[in-house]
């Protein structure tokens, strides 16, 4: 197990599988020393735990905590392609999509979510920049939806 896998351990996470593309895509691809993943719902065992909107069905910290799923599931599909996550020198930005209601502007705090996360499992490795989007819906009316890209270390 790699050194970022024993942290996941000590924050009681595991590394999920890696979700199986809904569409046409591949969970993740490599080009040179970058890993970009494709955006990552929060499946748990092949399913969504929640729907709906942030701000009406879905509560913002619910939404944090969905955030937080998406990143674990964008770390499996990194190491999917790159085979081993201590290989990642540094996070350099995520991207997230948060279905909202019509006057919910909460996104930069369930984008938290994801954020936090990186930093816990990968440190200063895991600071990145980020941009956090609102939307009217999202596949499989998924509230969170999230990206990430990541450098390599040679």
């Amino acid at each position: 197990m790699s050194a970022v896998e024993d942290r996941l351990a000590e924050l009681g996470l595991t590394l999920p599988a890696v979700v199986p593309p809904l569409a046409a895509y591949q969970p993740a691809v490599q080009s040179g020393r970058y890993v970009y993943t494709s955006g990552q719902l929060p499946m748990v065992d092949g399913k969504l735990p929640v729907t709906g909107k942030v701000g009406a069905e879905v509560t913002p910290d619910e939404a944090k905590d969905l955030a937080r799923t998406c990143a674990l599931n964008a770390l499996a599909a990194v190491k999917s392609v790159a085979g081993d996550l201590d290989r990642i020198a540094r996070v350099v930005k995520v991207v997230g999509f948060v279905a909202s209601a019509s006057d919910f502007t909460g996104q930069p705090a369930v984008l938290n979510g994801a954020s936090e996360l990186l930093g816990e499992v990968l440190g200063d490795k895991g600071v990145h920049a980020r941009s956090a989007v609102g939307v009217a819906v999202l596949p499989l009316d998924s509230p969170v939806e999230v990206e990430i890209q990541v450098e390599l270390a040679e």
